[in-house]
């Protein structure tokens, strides 16, 4: 399954440009906010609080930051590929250069881990993540993130 049911083209970054794990979780919050609708505040909260838990960083220069907010009504994604990897504390030492936001309304259960779980697979997949890292902008990204990974087929 795509992960484009996830996300929308709107909703790709192909250059964010931070520093930090802290200033890129915000930059996700103020940008999934501004699709969403919800407060910019409590994502972030949320999203700090999921990391203080241990990072989500997946190695392979890979992060799903997620987290379950109560107003949400649907699962929503936000793919970034940023300007420079920066450290996100991953177990492999590796700096994150993807990331795959994904918020799940509270009650979403196992829907929020499959998506998780989809989410891991494709960007895992060496060939589909040398694609996302060469893609030369948002369009091209999203086709990507469209395909479906080896591994899954």
């Amino acid at each position: 399954m795509p992960l484009t049911d996830l996300v929308a083209p709107n909703a790709v970054i192909p250059a964010l440009k931070v520093n930090n794990k802290k200033q890129a979780l915000q930059e996700f919050a103020a940008r999934a906010a501004e699709l969403t609708g919800q407060s910019e505040r409590a994502i972030f909260e949320i999203l700090q609080q999921r990391e203080k838990l241990g990072s989500t960083a997946v190695g392979n220069g890979v992060a799903i930051p997620h987290g379950k907010l109560p107003k949400l009504n649907k699962l929503f994604g936000l793919f970034a590929r940023l300007a420079r990897p920066i450290d996100f504390e991953a177990l492999d030492g590796q700096p994150v250069d993807l990331c795959f936001l994904l918020l799940a309304p509270e009650g979403a259960g196992a829907d929020h881990l499959k998506a998780l779980a989809r989410i891991a697979r494709l960007l895992r997949d060496p060939e589909i993540a040398h694609k996302l890292r060469e893609s030369a902008d948002a369009n091209a990204i999203y086709a990507v993130l469209g395909m479906q990974s080896a591994s899954a087929a």
